[in-house]
């Protein structure tokens, strides 16, 4: 048991907490972000989005409900580690097949728990999202420095790459459409949501080339979310400018960014990303607000957009772009994820949008 050990989480400006080990007994690296979410830790650990990075809970209890073989959204924690107040022992609810500890216990992931997460999310606030190191074994606090310097930083990062399928298969066999799926890091409710919307779904790899997925005749080709820096993933840019024109495009979160990139749009990092599950975003042409989950740290320059492209959704928190439409191409994207899992459900419209081009894209031929 990891219960009473101390453990360290230590910043790359210098920055220490310090806490009880949490999870497995060891040491991790990553970027240190934080989620806003009150519920939804469990899809939050498996999001492919979140490789590479220590997540840190707002929420001051997690684990209440447990852990349970169905809200997950790959087949593994993707995170490399996990912050939070304070760990849930004897989670409570029908569902619930094991504790949020053991959990992690069973995954080898390394955690801290008992820290002040109000400071740590102020810091990372004020100074921006940086890296990060949580150990709960014996150290040395110059040597650990040393090695967290060495850690390489999030730009520049492809990490689509390391999380993408590394073979093409086949999730749902029957459907009135044929959705080809580019995984940058897909979670299973994008994938989820599109066989209950009747479509045959193709999973590629996110180096598949164009000549490949055109090959398979889809309808549509969905541009998955995922972790990194987008304007790394330069082979499945050029692989999208060849693809526009060809067949209606939808894509979500990274891949909102690289279509924004394959259009000669600019992505930059955000100052500490946007990660929660309430997170306010302006439909353009409604007018309305929608109430989103949200879960990156790159964004698209919206001064960038070429003539050809339009804004259609606006980050309400700092005014951000959170969607573009170019109707030329029968293309578009969001910043944010309709799919939810975990979060609200307001922009599931999104993907009945997509059918509605795959259709009228059918009816043209």
């Amino acid at each position: 048991m990891s219960k009473n050990l101390p453990a360290i989480l230590m910043l790359e400006d210098g920055a220490t907490f310090l806490g009880k080990a949490f999870g497995a007994i060891g040491k991790t690296f990553g970027e240190v972000c934080f989620n806003t979410g009150m519920t939804g830790y469990q899809e939050i650990l498996t999001d492919p989005s979140y490789a590479r990075q220590i997540v840190t809970m707002t929420a001051p209890h997690i684990g209440n409900y447990g852990i349970n073989d169905e809200d997950v959204e790959s087949n593994k924690i993707q995170a490399s580690g996990f912050a939070i107040k304070e760990e849930t022992i004897l989670p409570s609810n029908w569902r619930s097949q094991t504790s949020i500890g053991k959990y992690l216990r069973s995954e080898n992931i390394v955690g801290i728990k008992d820290i002040d997460t109000r400071s740590l999310t102020i810091h990372l606030r004020d100074h921006g999202a940086m890296n990060g190191v949580i150990c709960s074994e014996d150290y040395n606090g110059g040597v650990l420095k040393e090695e967290l310097n060495k850690y390489p930083s999030m730009e520049g990062m492809d990490l689509a790459k390391i999380v993408s399928t590394k073979n093409e298969y086949i999730f749902s066999k029957k459907g009135a459409k044929k959705v080809v799926v580019l995984d940058f890091g897909v979670k299973k409710n994008i994938l989820n949501i599109f066989q209950k919307l009747d479509c045959c779904v193709t999973v590629l790899p996110a180096n598949t080339s164009a000549e490949k997925i055109l090959d398979l005749n889809p309808d549509g080709i969905f541009l998955s979310n995922g972790p990194g820096d987008p304007a790394a993933v330069s082979y499945a840019i050029e692989t999208v400018k060849t693809l526009l024109g060809e067949k209606p495009i939808f894509g979500i979160c990274l891949g909102h960014q690289i279509l924004a990139l394959s259009l000669n749009a600019k992505t930059f990092k955000l100052k500490f990303g946007h990660r929660g599950i309430n997170h306010p975003v302006k439909n353009i042409d409604s007018n309305l607000v929608e109430i989103t989950s949200q879960n990156h740290g790159f964004a698209v320059d919206s001064n960038s957009l070429p003539s050809n492209v339009i804004e259609t959704h606006i980050n309400l928190n700092d005014n951000t772009n959170a969607g573009i439409d170019c109707s030329e191409y029968s293309a578009f994207s969001v910043q944010y994820h309709p799919e939810s899992s975990p979060g609200p459900h307001d922009s599931r419209y999104l993907f009945e949008k997509f059918i509605r081009l795959m259709d009228a894209q059918k009816n043209r031929h």
